[in-house]
């Protein structure tokens, strides 16, 4: 964390604006190290006083990797370090019954959000506490994926889900270079060693190959989704895993998911799977930025963004998080690009 507290400048600013009332501001750039802390955002189920029992509500928001945020105000923790986090603060709170992941993505790397869901799975079948997913705005591809791993899904009538396949962006300079005169040379080790080279004449030859791993990426997604939802209609399999996006309401037709509803829903649900007929809802969050309903933010958005030596950016999701959102060229993505 990087924090100035500009303290005699803005005490004396309080004292000249407000008279006598003494004003302190604070500054911090960049992500706070304050501990976790619980707190209770929501009472669920009939009966007077609080509840003994609890039902952790960890959010995953913004892009699933393994990779930290970077941004103006600095950087902050990788979305897959925060998830398994919770999840360990959830397993050693015994009063901690049952977890609702409220996820709001367009989708991950295949890495990162094969690596959320085992260890979403991983928690449920360790710990024996169930996992329902409740879908905010926006649950696709990679978001989806991370679903797979609940016991039960929810879905928002409105929310997106879906798009249920694999995409590797690829970019190429070489004509536009060609234009201006440059050329581009690679001394390799073999013919696919520089694989899609973006200053290199396209060959089809390497697009077979990045194409053969598409369809090994799809065929692992296709089966987990199968696998994980026998509810999931026959008849629309095949509309329903080319890749489109649909409403919750369309995915609980047909079975993608297995109920509409919002927070409140999903805690019954998963208190029903808890065994348990009453709990408070609670969320994990710094001192600093302590959760006030179930639908804060844990921390405050910060900009979504890939380091690497040259950095493109292809796309925004402000809906989704405040900032740009960079792919990486050959990674493979779980993820919905409208």
């Amino acid at each position: 964390m990087i924090a100035r507290t500009l303290t005699p400048l803005f005490v004396l600013f309080g004292l000249i604006a407000t008279g006598c009332s003494p004003l302190g501001l604070q500054i911090r750039l960049g992500p706070t190290k304050d501990p976790m802390v619980a707190t209770g955002v929501l009472d669920v189920g009939e009966g007077s006083g609080k509840p003994s029992d609890r039902v952790a509500l960890i959010v995953v928001r913004g892009l699933i990797t393994d990779t930290p945020t970077t941004g103006f105000l600095g950087s902050s923790n990788a979305p897959l370090d925060d998830l398994t986090h919770q999840l360990r603060l959830a397993e050693r709170d015994d009063k901690v019954r049952a977890v609702i992941l409220r996820i709001d993505s367009p989708g991950g790397t295949v890495a990162g959000s094969e690596t959320a869901y085992r260890e979403v799975r991983d928690f449920a079948e360790r710990t024996g506490k169930p996992v329902v997913a409740s879908m905010g705005e926006i649950a696709t591809s990679g978001g989806y994926y991370l679903a797979l791993a609940a016991d039960h899904i929810v879905a928002e009538p409105a929310t997106l889900t879906g798009s249920i396949g694999v995409v590797i962006p690829s970019l190429n300079f070489s004509e536009g270079l060609g234009r201006l005169g440059i050329q581009s040379h690679f001394i390799t080790s073999g013919p696919n060693k520089d694989l899609a080279n973006p200053l290199a004449p396209v060959r089809e030859g390497h697009y077979d190959i990045l194409g053969g791993i598409v369809r090994e990426y799809y065929a692992s997604f296709l089966s987990l989704t199968l696998r994980r939802r026998p509810s999931l209609s026959p008849d629309a399999v095949t509309s329903a895993t080319d890749g489109r996006v649909m409403t919750g309401d369309t995915a609980a037709a047909i079975g993608l998911v297995d109920s509409v509803g919002g927070v409140r829903e999903a805690a019954r649900q998963a208190m029903e799977l808890a065994k348990i007929d009453r709990a408070t809802v609670i969320r994990y969050g710094s001192r600093a930025n302590a959760p006030r309903t179930a639908y804060t933010l844990a921390d405050p958005p910060r900009p979504l963004a890939f380091e690497s030596d040259q950095s493109i950016n292809l796309l925004r999701f402000d809906g989704l998080s405040a900032g740009a959102l960079g792919l990486r060229p050959g990674v493979g993505y779980y993820l919905w690009l409208p």
